[in-house]
């Protein structure tokens, strides 16, 4: 149940975002505690507002009420992704290069899973560039694009 209303989530929001220059970033339908929730992640270049969300809450509430495609009672969550959003497709890492990147590897590279870092480059056979700190040294991880098991923002504090 969950992929379909996902997809049919994802048809519905799609023209709505598009006329409002926004991007579809996650779509999530979760069972939590005896509720269900519908939750859209929307963004922008320089973030989404709050009327943002709102507006389009209101426009894909009536294009849900329409059509029908949930036969369970659910909350419907707008809302940005955050300062540590997901870069779910290689477009979204290309479009975040220079920002601080948490990576998650399906398997071990150099011994690692995980690695933190400034996101430098993607080339043309997709391998991202990240250049992490060792000790007090600095050096860059390649990693295809392949790998990457899960990948986010990360908020830096230096």
């Amino acid at each position: 149940m969950s992929s379909n209303v996902i997809e049919e989530t994802e048809k519905l929001v799609k023209p709505i975002l598009d006329s409002m220059e926004l991007e579809l970033v996650e779509t999530e339908f979760k069972k939590e505690g005896k509720d269900w929730f519908l939750r859209v992640f929307i963004d922008k270049p320089g973030g989404v507002d709050i009327e943002e969300c709102g507006r389009v809450s209101e426009q894909l509430s009536e294009a849900l009420d329409s059509l029908d495609p949930i036969d369970v009672a659910y909350y419907l969550e707008v809302s940005s992704p955050g300062a540590e959003r997901p870069l779910k497709k290689l477009k979204d890492v290309k479009n975040h290069i220079g920002h601080q990147v948490h990576v998650k590897l399906y398997e071990p590279l150099d011994g690692q899973k995980e690695y933190e870092g400034e996101l430098i480059t993607v080339d043309e056979e997709d391998v991202v560039v990240i250049e992490i700190k060792e000790k007090a040294k600095k050096k860059q991880i390649e990693i295809p694009f392949k790998k990457i098991a899960k990948a986010r923002l990360a908020v830096s504090f230096n």
